[in-house]
């Protein structure tokens, strides 16, 4: 089976490119300090607002620190945003998932009003609401986009979880004695793991968005940490005599996304029954 998977995903070109940029952009992460040229937090006044050029090739900001460097130690901010964010929301939204899909009734009824009660609030203006009365930082910004971020996915587990538990290997379970632990970690859990791994991989992008948009409002990251999302705060400033602060980090978090969106459409597809 996991032959044929992967077969599928080398045949899907798309998914392909977006894997290819998901791991390279994960490599210069990891080797930032071997990247750079420069320190991201150090600035000289003297080399302020210069244009792309040999030493610094995507120019410099407005104290004069270079934008590659600090690009590049941003990327390490937003792929871990976007990892641990999504993780702390697959571990809430699918536990609450199983849970209501498997007991049903009552909990699956406050579970599921929980849900649309969360719902009823736009994602981005809840996080924003929140991190107003905190402290704005990048654990807090992984932490609220976690906790705001679970709702999708644990209506998805629910779906899943309330076919499943009608097969016949659930209701032998069931005959057998099993604890219910045991059937809902056990034996519907892994059965649910296409979904989840296709809803998470897609909810990275979107933390990453998510992230940039906060540090653009000044509301995550803080400055001096570097942030693709506060590079682009300051480029709004000098954008008619600076372009380069507003493209490149643009351009990254545009590209960025577009990867991990590739990739989650790709194992979509992968994992449809419906796809040959």
């Amino acid at each position: 089976m996991l032959k044929i998977y992967l077969e599928k995903l080398l045949r899907n070109k798309l998914a392909i490119a977006g894997a290819v940029i998901i791991i390279v952009l994960v490599i210069i992460a990891i080797f930032a300090p071997v990247v750079t040229m420069h320190n991201p937090l150090e600035g000289n006044i003297l080399e302020r607002l210069q244009a792309p050029s040999k030493n610094h090739f995507l120019g410099t900001d407005e104290i004069g620190r270079d934008v590659f460097s600090r690009m590049i130690y941003g990327s390490r901010i937003s792929i871990s945003v976007g990892i641990i964010a999504v993780s702390i929301s697959l571990i809430i939204g699918t536990f609450l998932g199983l849970i209501s899909g498997y007991f049903g009734g009552k909990v699956d009824s406050i579970i599921m009003r929980f849900v649309d009660i969360m719902l009823c609030f736009p994602s981005f203006f809840l996080i924003l609401m929140v991190i107003a009365f905190l402290e704005p930082n990048i654990y807090n910004v992984m932490i609220v986009i976690g906790i705001t971020s679970w709702t999708g996915l644990a209506r998805l587990v629910r779906g899943e979880t309330l076919t499943i538990k009608e097969r016949d290997f659930i209701t032998a379970a069931r005959g057998l004695g099993l604890r219910k632990r045991r059937i809902i970690f056990v034996h519907i859990l892994p059965n649910v793991i296409s979904p989840i791994l296709v809803s998470s991989i897609l909810g990275v992008g979107a933390a990453i968005l998510t992230e940039s948009g906060l540090s653009f409002l000044g509301l995550g990251v803080q400055p001096p940490i570097p942030s693709w999302g506060n590079i682009l705060t300051s480029g709004k400033d000098y954008i008619h005599i600076a372009w380069w602060l507003s493209l490149f980090p643009g351009l990254a978090i545009l590209i960025t996304v577009l990867g991990w969106n590739l990739l989650g459409e790709g194992l979509r597809d992968v994992f449809d029954p419906r796809t040959n």
